[in-house]
């Protein structure tokens, strides 16, 4: 195999992996090179993005490697979060999102054991929904992020408190649809979709570039 094989592998591989990420070790046991070979794959790749001026960039956490987006374009992400036509929320996305409100502080692995497949995507989107954010560090092996709900979700249910949730207070992988149902009910019986909530307000950074662009 030619050494841009290696490299497009490798950056499939690192998508994959999302915020896990891969070391030089384990890419090399998967490609079945010598890890000095690895780590000289990785690095031309994150040389190639970087010339290239790509969207994407690789990033090197604790000894893994991973596929992060172009910090430069940070306010084009920031517009798109917060943009009002991107307010309803895929079935991943509301399943994650009972999870967390009902089993918090949890990890992302633990939300991934009930729903019994992969979140990254589900739980970014909440996290930049400002639905959901990282509460802490849990106590196992890494410290992985714990994640809990935000003052914004209490303000978008109506909900004074998390202990207004309505029941169950537990909830399993079987009633997993009808605690999402019960958790987006508003009070007065009728059900309340992504759709009608109001618009988050938009970030501060976003803010200050549009008042740029209006002297600009």
């Amino acid at each position: 195999m030619d050494f841009q094989s290696y490299k497009s592998i490798i950056e499939g591989l690192l998508y994959m992996a999302g915020e896990d990420g891969l070391n030089a070790r384990q890419v090399a046991e998967i490609l079945q090179i010598d890890v000095q070979t690895s780590a000289e794959l990785v690095y031309d790749l994150k040389c190639d993005l970087k010339r290239e001026g790509r969207g994407v960039q690789i990033t090197e956490v604790a000894g893994a490697y991973r596929m992060t987006t172009n910090p430069e374009h940070a306010v084009y992400f920031e517009r798109m979060a917060y943009s009002p036509a991107r307010a309803s929320l895929s079935q991943a996305a509301l399943e994650t999102l009972s999870i967390v409100a009902y089993r918090q502080p949890i990890t992302r692995v633990d939300i991934e054991e009930i729903r019994g497949v992969k979140s990254d995507r589900a739980i970014h989107s909440l996290v930049s929904k400002d639905l959901i954010e990282e509460v802490g560090r849990a106590e196992a092996i890494g410290r992985p992020i714990l994640y809990g709900t935000t003052k914004a979700f209490l303000d978008y249910f109506g909900l004074s408190a998390l202990s207004a949730l309505p029941e169950p207070a537990n909830v399993t992988v079987e009633d997993l649809d009808d605690g999402s149902n019960m958790l987006f009910e508003r009070f007065d019986g009728r059900q309340m979709t992504f759709d009608e909530l109001p618009p988050i307000p938009p970030a501060p950074q976003e803010i200050a570039a549009a008042q740029e662009d209006e002297e600009d």
